[in-house]
């Protein structure tokens, strides 16, 4: 049962995104392998995401294993790929009672069979959805996703499809991996304070707000508290009046 929230948005806020950060740092300050921190990460995700959904929030982006994280130890790699198959068992039931609509951004083709398999079913089994939309980022880049983007639109205008001329930011938008909000607050947790190729093209006019609080210990009292502080940013656009 999610959080009972005594609290409303009253500024647009139509997709958040998170970077997870800091649970290998959470499990090191607790004398636990780095793998346990990932564990106890995925335990804070419906949470989060229940209470996004409560308050309005229509897509939760979450950035669960980037393009550069390959380069980590292969047993740590593995054990995210099994924390991610665990929670998509176990949480998918109240996701679907929910009428979430799971999505997946990323090249699963390097995913394991297993793991693959399992966030295909989720989508599929999702796909109906017409609540809030939680789209996991897995094997993701933003500099990949851009690159895609522009190959997919090339090869339609080498196939005599599209023309260069038609060419403008919303089709872009509709190039990449799914054709979503652009993100209203991007939230990172554990201090560092870089996008890491999150999401790049999508963050255009994001806030961008970083916590030194570690995923593992981020919950819904600190989502409000990152919430309120962003009801308080005065989003211009580029202009000099408020929203």
């Amino acid at each position: 049962m999610a959080k009972v929230i005594d609290f409303k948005l009253s500024k647009k806020l139509d997709h958040i995104a998170f970077i997870m950060d800091g649970n290998g740092r959470w499990a090191k300050l607790r004398g636990l392998p780095r793998h346990l921190g990932h564990k106890k990460a995925c335990e804070k995700i419906r949470g989060i995401f229940e209470c996004c959904d409560d308050l309005g929030i229509k897509v939760v982006s979450l950035y669960a294993f980037s393009t550069e994280n390959w380069s980590r130890p292969q047993d740590e790699i593995d054990h995210l790929m099994d924390y991610l198959e665990e929670f998509l068992a176990r949480e998918l039931p109240a996701f679907i009672s929910r009428g979430a609509k799971l999505l997946i951004s990323g090249d699963l083709s390097r995913i394991r069979p297993k793991t693959r398999q399992a966030c295909l079913d989720a989508v599929e089994k999702t796909k109906d959805g017409k609540g809030a939309i939680l789209n996991i980022c897995l094997n993701y880049g933003g500099r990949d996703e851009i690159v895609r983007a522009a190959r997919k639109l090339a090869r339609r205008v080498q196939e005599g499809g599209l023309e260069v001329e038609d060419i403008d930011e919303k089709m872009f938008a509709s190039a990449l991996w799914h054709d979503l909000p652009d993100v209203d607050l991007m939230i990172r947790t554990s201090g560092e304070s870089r996008l890491s190729n999150y999401l790049l093209y999508q963050l255009a006019y994001a806030e961008l707000l970083f916590t030194p609080t570690k995923w593992p210990d981020f919950d819904e009292d600190k989502l409000i508290e990152c919430l309120k502080e962003y009801e308080g940013r005065n989003r211009r656009y580029g202009g000099l009046t408020n929203e």
